[in-house]
């Protein structure tokens, strides 16, 4: 696969400015994990979890709910203020592939159980400290049960 050249000029301008996407990225996870960590406690929700000997590249925040019903019922109160929460990791045994392979339901439990209940917030260098308050004030006004 060769890019064409307006992507390989898009990748070069990301490329030199990686430093600054990174650290804005960063500031995001960091600021998610720090204003949502009592509620997500209170309220049964796993955030990631960083030993302190690693350190990451701010990819993705998530949030494991206590339940699909949960994320579900989350998904639609960010959807009612314009927020696009999303769930997109599937368990790759029931991944069509997986199952044409012989998955099935129950071989990997935990993965199961984990892509039913995760959920990601908005995380990108563009989104801004107010559009992040936004996400964060409507995360900390849900009630899981």
């Amino acid at each position: 696969y060769l890019p064409s050249e307006i992507l390989a000029a898009f990748l070069l301008a990301q490329l030199e400015a990686r430093e600054e996407i990174q650290t804005r990225r960063t500031e995001i996870w960091q600021c998610y994990a720090s204003e949502i960590r009592d509620w997500a406690d209170a309220q049964g929700v796993g955030l990631p979890q960083i030993p302190e000997h690693c350190s990451h590249p701010a990819h993705l925040f998530y949030m494991i709910l206590p339940s699909e019903r949960s994320r579900a019922r989350l998904i639609e109160h960010l959807a009612a203020e314009g927020i696009l929460g999303v769930f997109h990791y599937q368990s790759l045994h029931l991944s069509e592939m997986g199952r044409k392979f012989g998955g099935r339901p129950g071989q990997c439990p935990v993965s199961e159980r984990v892509s039913d209940r995760l959920l990601r917030l908005p995380l990108y260098c563009g989104l801004t400290e107010a559009e992040q308050a936004d996400v964060i004030e409507r995360v900390l006004s849900f009630n899981t049960d």
